[in-house]
């Protein structure tokens, strides 16, 4: 054939040539942060006898292909291409029948065994200086009657999962898959959400200061009781009613102080004040940060938006200097990249009828951001080091290369011309370099 004038011979041989060869970094990640291990000590009981295919090795593989670009079941079927490297991949229906089976009561356990890889990574060098846990919620779109699948607010019909995340880190700690008409300041939802993130964390550092963020959906008077009694930090959004409506135009000039960026210089055209409002049934600490913004040119402004300003109100346990507070609860819109993120790598898709069977997907979802986390944090450079999942894909994990087998050693030869292939060799340097988990 003819490409840009171009002869161009197009044969076959029989070369070991696999197309995924970088997807193999992120299942040998899987096992040395002992994930796979995990996997297989807390659902070991669903194997019945002797299988070729173990249930770690089946959730890492799925984790995997979701962190590659797959996003339904029959993905997985780019990873047995890459089977010189990864070892023998489970047949769809196998990996469907260990989802299936997960579902039915051991959901927990799956749970428990990210929980203890993520301990393990972080004594491998992911532990974040702060912990800062920010929740969410985003709709999923369904395309047929799925169970539990609902109307939501918008016009749509699907689910409406509430998530949970560590901003240091870019883990994903925590969702629950709701309907798509759940309410968004659910605070049981909120509660239930926050205890399955607490247990995520690595015991020692459960006892260090946690901060939660959350949008006006989080200002609830139990979940904020909640976090007081266990004392656990928060920051969320306030809806603006009458009396901070009234607060706000009661502020004079002198009450407004600059708002700042995250380098710590003036927000040109920002301020923020505290609002002088009784907080009765809030925790005693609690109180009030309004931040106004001139509105951008042809803003459709609201009641609470006067004299040109946009304003927003948060609720904090905070103390300290107000711009500082109002600059950390604005880092919050840090979580619609990591739920854009989930979204890419298996979220806008649950594949199944049964709920159960999507409660596992959207484990897998959160097991494959966490790989992804884990490899930015531990094995890449530059910017690699915060690149959206398909910039990874294409430099990476989707990478081609030529197996070469002598005796028992397999060899991996990349295209030296592709402009990213040292940091592959250099991230599986690095991979080959961690600690071998402990039995």
């Amino acid at each position: 054939m003819r490409v840009n004038n171009k002869t161009i011979r197009v044969t076959t041989d029989e070369a070991a040539i696999v197309s995924h060869a970088g997807a193999a970094l992120l299942a040998g990640l899987a096992d040395k942060t002992g994930l796979t291990r995990a996997l297989d000590s807390e659902l070991g009981g669903l194997q019945k006898r002797a299988r070729t295919h173990t249930p770690g090795a089946v959730l890492r593989n799925l984790a995997v292909t979701l962190a590659d670009g797959g996003d339904c079941l029959s993905d997985l079927g780019a990873l047995r291409e890459a089977q010189a490297l990864l070892g023998k991949v489970a047949s769809d229906a196998t990996a469907y029948r260990m989802i299936s089976a997960t579902g039915a009561g051991k959901l927990d356990d799956l749970r428990r065994a990210r929980a203890m890889a993520r301990a393990q990574s972080w004594n491998q060098g992911a532990r974040p200086d702060r912990i800062v846990l920010d929740i969410d919620a985003t709709l999923v779109t369904s395309h047929s009657d799925k169970e539990e699948a609902k109307g939501n607010w918008k016009g749509g019909y699907g689910f409406h999962p509430l998530l949970c995340y560590l901003d240091q880190t870019d883990e994903a700690l925590a969702g629950i898959l709701r309907p798509g008409n759940a309410g968004a300041n659910t605070a049981e939802d909120h509660i239930s959400l926050m205890g399955m993130a607490l247990d995520q964390l690595p015991p020692k550092d459960q006892d260090r200061e946690i901060l939660v963020r959350c949008d006006s959906a989080g200002a609830t008077k139990d979940f904020l009781d909640y976090l007081h009694e266990r004392d656990i930090r928060f920051s969320v959004g306030f809806q603006i009613d009458h009396r901070v409506r009234e607060a706000i135009a009661g502020l004079g000039d002198d009450d407004w102080v600059c708002a700042v960026d995250e380098g710590g210089q003036i927000r040109p055209g920002a301020q923020v004040a505290q609002l002088d409002v009784a907080l009765e049934g809030w925790p005693k600490t609690s109180r009030l940060i309004c931040r106004r913004e001139r509105a951008h040119p042809g803003a459709q402004l609201t009641l609470a938006d006067v004299g040109g300003y946009r304003h927003r109100v948060l609720l904090t346990d905070g103390s300290g200097d107000i711009a500082t507070l109002e600059l950390e609860h604005r880092l919050h819109a840090h979580v619609e990249d990591r739920i854009r993120e989930a979204k890419s790598v298996g979220l806008s898709n649950l594949p199944f009828q049964k709920l159960a069977d999507n409660k596992v997907w959207l484990e897998l979802v959160l097991m494959a951001q966490d790989l992804l986390a884990w490899s930015r944090l531990m094995l890449l450079d530059g910017a690699l080091k915060t690149a959206e999942p398909k910039t990874l894909r294409y430099r990476l994990f989707h990478q081609a290369g030529r197996i070469v087998k002598s005796g028992r050693r397999v060899t991996l030869k990349l295209a030296s011309s592709w402009p990213w292939a040292d940091a592959l060799v250099t991230a599986f340097a690095r991979l080959r370099a961690l600690p071998v988990p402990a039995d």
